[in-house]
């Protein structure tokens, strides 16, 4: 059934990559806007990226942007750029909108001002000044990929074609939203409040052309407190994780009554993880071990090395007694294991032809009164409904439980819909643009893990500002983009716009 379901959702996207024929050819105004871009702006518009990129603009919890000084500061800022550049400015409280035209038609880019959190203490520089220097070629700071970068070369994209007084038949918006990495709902109402231009990109994702994206999933739950007799080898300590949509990079663990030919297991085990560093230090009888591995974003695992699954993993050579750690460490290991796609989380591991396997990832640990809080991340492609995909999810917890005499408390999902966009009209023109200025010349529309807010505009679909098969930086503790790149999405965003809004 789940196989002739996919079949028949693979029809549309398969029929559109029949018509997707791609000749490469941009227009003769679009190539020279998008070079004049190039040749004038390079300076203005790594300026305004520093400018940008010194606001630490991740959500505080329970502080409404629209009462967050620091938010508000970077509106002032965006505000101060748009207005040198002669573009109209417009704010909505948790929405800008920076416009060149007055056409009744509208072209829309779709950014985010906001930021995850990032640990100044594993950067070159401050993840808050635009690094320049520490890696030659690289612009360094947390939002240069995702999405501050993206802003400044919407915005010098825009000043290049109001420069060359191009003509065009439909107003082009730029909108920053400021809450896309925590709180979707206040964009949704601005959505039912106001009109939205016909025609959307979203400057938050991937090349060629994004056309489909995951569900973002979660699944909690807690592992209660429980006393364990000081005599026996056990777990009082086991945590790890900075934030839901990050692989974490640290974990660590403390194990006590450990004994010297312990620490020899577990070194000879360590040897087997590659690219994992784990520091060790004794304090009496307690061993505590720290486990490095290097984070990502949550929607590419493969990027990344989840330190909190391979210091569990370094642990599995004991059946841990149950108090929380323990019995943490103990369903980490039955149930998720080193892998990426859940193959031993029940039967919930699924595929999709176009979109790929799901994932299935934790992310965070929080240390409760009660107990430990484990979160792991799902991003799910097409081919199951909700119900099922839940089903399968409480009977892999309620199994366990059974087999481990532990009663989880707190258990919640909470999945969301994958996305799929079939009919947005501006598809064979981004990737013919993309096409010529890559020199890829069989691009075809990609389907990622993350969410976008494409799924909320009309005919909206991503492009960019990364590029096919190189790692993606945003969300990580060494977010990047190369100057190649910036200039290269300033060019691309320059022609795209001429050919769409001409």
């Amino acid at each position: 059934m789940l196989r002739s379901l996919s079949f028949r959702l693979l029809l549309i996207p398969f029929a559109l990559l029949l018509s997707f024929q791609i000749h490469a050819e941009v227009s003769a105004i679009a190539t020279k806007t998008a070079q004049y871009a190039e040749n004038t702006y390079q300076k203005q518009m790594v300026a305004s990226l520093e400018q940008l990129v010194k606001f630490n603009t991740v959500a505080i919890e329970n502080l409404p942007s629209t009462d967050n000084p620091i938010h508000q500061a970077f509106k002032q800022e965006l505000a101060a750029q748009a207005k040198q550049l002669g573009l109209d400015y417009t704010d909505h409280g948790y929405i800008v909108i920076i416009g060149l035209g007055d056409n009744k038609e509208r072209l829309g880019m779709i950014t985010h001002g906001d930021i995850q959190p990032a640990t100044p203490a594993k950067w070159a520089k401050s993840p808050f000044e635009l690094d320049v220097t520490s890696e030659p070629g690289k612009l360094i700071g947390r939002g240069t990929e995702d999405d501050k970068g993206p802003i400044a070369n919407a915005l010098y994209a825009m000043k290049s074609i109001k420069d060359l007084n191009i003509k065009l038949n439909k107003r082009i918006e730029l909108y920053v939203y400021m809450a896309e990495e925590s709180d979707w709902e206040p964009l949704r109402q601005y959505i039912k409040q106001y009109s939205l231009p016909q025609v959307n990109i979203t400057l938050d994702s991937e090349y060629p052309v994004v056309t489909a994206e995951k569900g973002y999933g979660t699944i909690s739950m807690t592992f209660p407190k429980k006393e364990i007799a000081s005599t026996k080898v056990y777990l009082s300590e086991f945590n790890g994780g900075f934030f839901g949509s990050q692989i974490p990079e640290d974990a660590q663990a403390t194990i006590e009554n450990a004994s010297p030919s312990l620490l020899a297991k577990l070194q000879q085990t360590a040897k087997l993880h590659t690219g994992v560093h784990y520091d060790y230090q004794w304090q009496d009888k307690a061993l505590t071990i720290k486990a490095l591995g290097r984070s990502a974003h949550s929607s590419k695992p493969e990027h990344g090395i989840n330190a909190i699954t391979h210091l569990a993993d370094l642990l599995s050579f004991i059946r841990w007694p149950n108090n929380a750690n323990g019995a943490l460490v103990n369903f980490i290991n039955d149930h998720l294991g080193t892998g990426l796609y859940g193959g031993k989380f029940g039967k919930i591991a699924y595929s999709d032809d176009f979109m790929g396997p799901m994932s299935v990832q934790p992310t965070v640990l929080k240390q409760l009164e009660n107990g430990i809080e484990l979160n792991i991340n799902l991003r799910r492609p097409r081919g199951k409904s909700t119900e099922q995909l839940e089903n399968e999810i409480y009977l892999t917890l309620k199994q366990w439980q059974h087999a481990n005499q532990v009663i989880l408390t707190g258990i919640k999902t909470k999945i969301k819909e994958p996305f799929v966009q079939s009919n947005a009209p501006q598809i064979s023109t981004l990737l013919n643009v993309f096409s010529f200025y890559s020199g890829v010349t069989d691009a075809r529309p990609i389907s990622i893990g993350g969410g976008t807010n494409s799924r909320l505009f009309p005919n909206a679909v991503s492009f960019g500002p990364s590029m096919p098969g190189k790692e993606y930086t945003g969300h990580s503790e060494h977010e990047f983009i190369t100057i190649e790149q910036f200039m290269l999405n300033l060019k691309m965003y320059t022609a795209v716009l001429i050919e769409l809004a001409k």
